[in-house]
């Protein structure tokens, strides 16, 4: 299968190639790392719907859209899991999961499952600003140009004055991504750590769930 560009699942997502047993129902920033994970595992009755991973920064807009999909999907599949966290919904999305009755990945959002849900909550970083791999490829999108710092450099210390440190958790060990996430770290002007995470309870949830 090939892989759609970084812009490509930002802005539109990716499609389900076709029915079978378990249709995987993602975010686009997931999208590599569970092709991934399809491919290594031998899954070939797993098949991946992302929605555009810009939700990220509507994520009110998230849980309305998720119903939307497995509604339009489901019929096609055996079961439905959908690959995200609460993601900042408040609940909601936990709460249209229990209404359509499909599983979703337990945790706030991406980085406290890539990290391990209970080693996140047990850090409790308030002052911390994370990015994964995805996001270290996409900050201007999502968040230089995303949150108009780059039209109105003012807006950088309203947003991240209280933060202290970025901190990169790594799906991959690729330097050339760790250079982009430090120069992301000193644009914001934070203190900079990487933690290899690996694909950490991403893995573990899909495994379950196939």
């Amino acid at each position: 299968m090939m892989i759609p560009t970084d812009r490509e699942l930002t802005e539109q997502g990716l499609e389900a190639a076709s029915g079978g047993r378990l249709l995987v129902l993602a975010c686009g920033a997931l999208a590599r790392e569970i092709l991934a994970l399809i491919d290594a595992n031998g899954w070939d009755h797993v098949d991946l719907h992302c929605l555009p991973a810009i939700l990220h920064n509507y994520p009110e807009k998230i849980a309305d859209a998720v119903r939307k999909a497995v509604e339009d999907r489901r019929g096609d599949y055996d079961q439905v899991f959908v690959a995200y966290a609460d993601c900042g919904t408040g609940g909601d999305l936990a709460r249209v999961c229990d209404d359509l009755g499909v599983q979703m990945i337990r945790g706030p959002h991406c980085y406290a499952f890539f990290e391990g849900v209970d080693a996140f909550v047990a850090r409790d970083e308030i002052f911390a600003f994370y990015l994964t791999d995805f996001l270290t490829r996409q900050f201007d999108t999502f968040v230089w140009k995303g949150l108009k710092i780059d039209k109105h450099p003012q807006l950088r210390d309203m947003y991240f004055g209280h933060y202290q440190k970025l901190i990169y958790l790594a799906q991959t060990d690729d330097p050339a991504l760790t250079a982009r996430a430090q120069e992301a770290a000193d644009r914001l002007g934070l203190a900079f750590e990487r933690r290899y995470t690996g694909y950490g309870e991403l893995a573990t949830a899909l495994g379950a769930a196939v």
